[in-house]
């Protein structure tokens, strides 16, 4: 019995020493941001279809036989490049023919002319009667007539002899040769090839109602017409175009308002047929509040962020976002200027009111060239 009592001692004192010895855990550590505030402007996205300024389907003025195809498919050619040349010998044909009938005309109407000029002098002499004098003045004019008809007949033939050799009527990139040497083409029927301007592109694409009306308050009062454009993948080469067309109504069928911007491409890179993602501004807020996308948490179909308060503690604020400015988000309601977000750590977070040892970080994540520079003079 004695040894029981020794033993209860002895561990009830071992217990009131582990109490005695436990100590709390330090707060956690999480890195805090202050919410950002300047000037911004609003972009949204859109998807866009890259066209061709110009297209020409090219087809030909004179019928005949392929006799050369004079480009490479798929190749730059300039406006006046020769692409197709049709048999000449007949419309040559033509032509000479054309030059013999103009050539008797011009006899025709110098012997017409001879003989009206005598027919005056013989009429005031009273040598011929006055309808021989009409006669030959009529063979004039018919004569003059004939000249001009011949004439005109020269240049239709010099014009289908012209015709047969098909040039390039802009610059731009041509297709693939439709119809190949050997072949007959038909006047206004026969397809022979596509060409597409490349110089500059149009990029088309469809804004929504609110967005549309957004914009156009925007550049009534001066804002900028500049627009980004992203081709390929999310993550593509961007380019700066700028609108340079708005259509005049909404597409009452979508409620869109179709819109058009205008892209350099000096290189030819940029192909006719493409998707392109365009980013238009559609505000300009001179104070916006911000912070990095990483600190908003969600809850069903509510949005919060953890706040710091002076005293180190955690509060959870429900906040109101907006556009995405980069990695950063506009917040319309639910925070003030000063607040310090959580960024990292909120994984640490376990309940409102907690303590935290916060770690003052930037709200705007460095690029990677300047984040080694800014080590380097801390260095």
């Amino acid at each position: 019995m004695g040894l029981v009592i020794i033993l209860t001692v002895l561990l009830a004192g071992c217990e009131a020493q582990s109490d005695d010895t436990m100590i709390a855990p330090p707060p956690p550590e999480v890195d805090v941001a202050e919410v950002i505030v300047e000037p911004v402007t609003l972009w949204e996205s859109f998807t866009g279809r890259v066209v061709a300024p110009e297209t020409v389907d090219l087809r030909p003025r004179v019928s005949g036989y392929i006799d050369e195809v004079a480009f490479e498919e798929g190749e730059l050619v300039k406006a006046g490049d020769l692409l197709f040349q049709i048999d000449p010998r007949p419309y040559k044909v033509r032509e000479q023919a054309a030059h013999a009938e103009l050539a008797l005309a011009n006899s025709q109407l110098q012997l017409a002319s001879s003989e009206a000029n005598r027919a005056r002098t013989l009429v005031e002499r009273q040598a011929i009667s006055r309808e021989e004098y009409d006669q030959r003045n009529a063979a004039l004019l018919s004569a003059r007539a004939r000249v001009q008809v011949a004439q005109a007949a020269l240049d239709t033939a010099e014009l289908d002899l012209q015709y047969t050799r098909i040039t390039a009527p802009i610059s731009g990139r041509a297709g693939r040769a439709l119809v190949t040497q050997g072949n007959l083409a038909n006047a206004d029927q026969t397809l022979l090839t596509t060409l597409v301007s490349v110089d500059s592109v149009h990029i088309y694409f469809d804004a929504n109602e609110k967005s549309a009306i957004s914009n156009q308050q925007l550049l009534a009062n001066g804002g900028p017409s500049d627009v980004r454009i992203t081709l390929g993948e999310e993550q593509g080469q961007q380019f700066l175009g700028y609108l340079d067309f708005v259509d005049n109504q909404l597409n009452l069928g979508t409620g869109t308002l179709q819109y058009r911007a205008l892209l350099q491409n000096q290189q030819g890179l940029i192909r006719p047929g493409q998707f392109a993602r365009v980013e238009m501004p559609v505000a300009r807020l001179d104070s916006a509040l911000m912070i990095n996308r990483k600190a908003v948490l969600t809850d069903q179909d509510r949005r919060y962020v953890y706040v710091v308060d002076e005293n180190n503690r955690v509060m959870t604020r429900q906040v109101d976002t907006g556009h995405p400015v980069g990695e950063l988000l506009v917040i319309n309601n639910g925070l003030n200027r000063g607040d310090r977000v959580i960024i990292n750590g909120v994984q640490k977070v376990f309940a409102t009111g907690m303590e935290v040892r916060p770690q003052l970080i930037a709200m705007r994540e460095l690029p990677l060239n300047m984040l080694a520079a800014a080590q380097e003079l801390s260095q």
